[in-house]
């Protein structure tokens, strides 16, 4: 049978099959290229910091911390694990002197014993102009940004707060403050007060009191608590620290593992805390797993030794069922772990300055605060790593631990020398 044009029926039903075969599948092309774009798996773009710029990607700062590090000699990873005050560096005027200005023999200690950072009190503190430019003086005359650190709680401490000539703004007590139980006004302040003291160079404030004040006859903490309810400790804390941090300057929940139940004063002698793991856990620990929980930097072990947990009087600073047992693993803090001051009589009537800093790191510690001897102490340490009494790898996590916020605050810029 023939068609009209006289192809057979077969041949004209195969010639058209043809014909729209090559349309669909030129049609298809485009649909086909066009499901292929729709299915493509979008590429991640790591955005890579400018020079000069804040580092906020983790694994960048990881990386960056780590090539650091391992450029760093053992004598200089060592200075990093030291925040020192600043009459420390210089020691020319025979006693203690308050120096309110940045010095030559300063300068040569910062070179011989290359600490990590610096506090400065209110006797270091006139004026506005004065305090940058200490500040600015004391960063150019080291090779790794240090942390400048000051005790600026609100209330009762604050070293510029209650200086007139700083023009800052003033709070009230803490235990004020913890009464109004009202979490923005607390976050408002760590705003403020982290704004206010990094204009002027501050990175680190040894704030918020994240103690609970339990017992009516404590002294030493008195109304820098935010209370005694555990709950509304917890509220307050959480909000200072993430005010702070959101100006780019590191908090410190202080004093671990809780000072608020005694009724002595580490400052000037060894204080026993009548506390049991219970009541830790029940209590003391919750303000400090509140702010760890939003990423405090710093966590400051208090000289307290507490008997009925530990069966022993060593102070929390030296013990490693406290640093390690308790705030590394049960409360999960990565951060960096600090002594309190050293040259507090808690530590000063039982320890010699070396003794006391190897004990601290031994028990895990990453920085010591205020040693009443820095010679003795960075020797002290830097024997016992040799002795192999602490290990280099030890001091290597630390120092990735500091140089790791150093880098996150900004202290530690993307265009650094150090690489």
């Amino acid at each position: 049978m023939k068609g009209k044009r006289g192809y057979p029926a077969v041949l004209r039903y195969a010639m058209m099959f043809c014909v729209i075969f090559c349309l669909c599948v030129l049609g298809g092309c485009s649909g086909t290229e066009n499901n292929v774009k729709e299915t493509k798996t979008p590429v991640a773009k790591t955005k890579t910091p400018k020079k000069g710029e804040i580092v906020t990607d983790s694994t960048e700062i990881i990386a960056m911390a780590g090539s650091i590090v391992e450029k760093m000699t053992l004598e200089e990873k060592i200075g990093q694990m030291f925040v020192v005050h600043l009459e420390q560096l210089d020691k020319s005027e025979g006693g203690y002197f308050e120096f309110r200005q940045f010095t030559n023999n300063m300068a040569d200690t910062l070179k011989k014993y290359p600490v990590g950072g610096i506090i400065l009190f209110a006797r270091n503190i006139e004026a506005i102009d004065q305090t940058k430019t200490l500040i600015e003086e004391a960063q150019k005359n080291t090779k790794v940004p240090l942390f400048i650190a000051v005790d600026e709680e609100g209330g009762s401490v604050a070293r510029i707060g209650n200086n007139s000539n700083m023009h800052t703004t003033s709070f009230p007590v803490m235990e004020e403050i913890g009464a109004m139980n009202d979490e923005d006004y607390v976050y408002n302040m760590g705003v403020t007060i982290g704004k206010e003291i990094k204009e002027l160079g501050f990175n680190l404030n040894f704030a918020p009191v994240a103690d609970v004040k339990t017992n009516e006859y404590n002294t030493e903490i008195g109304d820098r608590a935010f209370g005694s309810d555990a709950k509304v400790v917890s509220k307050m804390v959480k909000q200072v620290v993430n005010g702070l941090q959101d100006q780019n300057v590191s908090a410190t929940l202080k004093h671990f593992p809780g000072h608020g139940s005694v009724s002595g004063d580490s400052h000037t002698s060894p204080v026993n805390a009548d506390t049991d793991l219970l009541g830790l856990r029940s209590t003391e620990f919750k303000p400090f797993q509140a702010g760890i929980d939003v990423g405090v930097d710093f966590v400051m072990i208090s000289h307290i030794s507490i008997s009925k947990v530990t069966e022993n009087t060593v102070p929390a600073t030296m013990s490693k069922l406290v640093i390690q047992n308790m705030l590394r693993q049960e409360l999960g803090f990565s951060g960096i772990i600090i002594t309190d001051a050293m040259d507090m009589g808690a530590i000063t009537k039982k320890y010699k300055p070396g003794d006391a800093a190897v004990k601290a790191i031994q028990a895990g510690i990453d920085i010591v605060l205020m040693t009443p001897d820095l010679e003795e102490a960075y020797q002290a340490v830097y024997d016992a790593v040799k002795a192999g009494e602490i290990t280099e790898k030890q001091i290597t996590e630390s120092v990735q631990r500091i140089i790791e916020t150093k880098i996150r605050r900004g202290i530690i810029l993307s265009n650094t020398d150090l690489l």
